[in-house]
């Protein structure tokens, strides 16, 4: 690959939300607008991470196909000759280099990452798999495969990146320079930013993120909800007895989501959102301006994805599966190479 190449990935099940949409989705798609060209664009469905807690197997193909086209619906730009979509399960060499990578890995390195003991801790001990154990050996193949440099990354994947760079430092050291070293998570940051931005929280208790596992479903808009059902949850949303707008989180977080809702929704800047609304007392007039922008958003998007060509998404689907197939055999077999399992 004669260009320095950027890996992310795709989510591969769980409905999408706004939060999702405004802080990831669309993140993600302007990376790739921008990126491509200047650098090659690998955009990959984790589908094998997405059972590493317990999940409905029976709808996890359809949530595949389901989010490939958001991601479309969203504007990503696929027919982009240096942007590149693949499913990890379609291309062994992810399995394949993740269990030589486990032979060079200490178990404590394993128990020490923050993610796994925080996502066990919520889980039976017999429901705990090796695979949420192994995690950050996957996600190190699935960088090191294709020479990534450049890998954007959450505060709660930086221990993950880490790993993925000792791991291929510790090989190097052993069998001569096969793999490439991602950058470090500072040198990640400054190349993508570390601008949060705003962060949409749930509407039912605005101290917390919105998030799937919001059991009632009140407190979250999924990007498949009914325009007026996502309405009336907006107008039913936690707001605060204050009796005038003020954007404070401490104070007023319901208040202070709604105005990131509609500065979002509105592409407009948050400060001026909060001008714009600065003491006014009518919480029902806001809840209405919000309700309306969310029912119009989400109209006009679901009429993107209805229209998103199944056809040509799978052709260029395969057709990168097939390329990017090769170049994550061809670094497969240098290792294979490297540690004796061919001449």
């Amino acid at each position: 690959m004669s260009k320095p190449v950027i890996l992310t990935g795709l989510r591969a099940n769980n409905d999408l939300h706004i939060g999702n949409y405004f802080g990831a989705l669309l993140p993600t798609v302007d990376m790739a607008t921008s990126k491509a060209g200047e650098f090659q664009v690998n955009l990959f469905v984790p589908d094998l991470h997405s059972f590493t807690t317990p999940i409905d197997h029976s709808k996890l193909a359809a949530q595949i196909d389901h989010n490939l086209r958001l991601f479309v619906a969203a504007g990503l730009p696929v027919h982009n000759p240096d942007v590149h979509i693949y499913r990890q399960s379609y291309i062994p060499a992810h399995s394949e280099l993740t269990w030589i990578l486990d032979c060079f890995t200490g178990m404590g390195e394993m128990g020490r990452m923050t993610q796994f003991k925080d996502k066990s801790a919520k889980l039976n001990e017999d429901r705990i798999s090796v695979g949420l154990f192994n995690y950050p050996v996957l996600m190190a193949a699935d960088i090191l495969l294709y020479g990534a440099a450049y890998v954007p990354v959450g505060d709660d994947q930086t221990q993950h990146l880490e790993f993925a760079r000792d791991i291929a430092a510790r090989f190097n050291n052993q069998f001569g320079d096969i793999l490439t070293i991602p950058l470090p998570v500072r040198k990640q940051h400054e190349f993508f930013g570390k601008d949060q931005g705003l962060r949409i929280r749930d509407l039912q208790d605005p101290t917390k993120k919105m998030s799937k596992s919001d059991e009632s479903g009140k407190g979250i808009i999924f990007m498949g909800d009914d325009p007026a059902a996502a309405a009336k949850k907006v107008m039913g949303a936690a707001t605060d007895s204050v009796g005038s707008i003020h954007y404070d989180y401490a104070s007023q977080p319901g208040i202070s989501n709604l105005l990131e809702i509609y500065s979002l929704l509105n592409r407009q800047p948050i400060a001026d959102v909060a001008v714009e609304w600065e003491g006014k007392s009518s919480y029902g007039e806001l809840k209405s301006s919000v309700a309306d922008l969310v029912r119009d958003f989400l109209s006009g998007f679901q009429e993107q994805l209805a229209a998103v060509d199944s056809k040509a998404l799978y052709a260029k689907l395969e057709a990168d599966e097939e390329a990017m197939g090769t170049v994550a055999r061809n670094t497969l077999h240098a290792v294979q190479k490297a540690v004796g399992l061919r001449a």
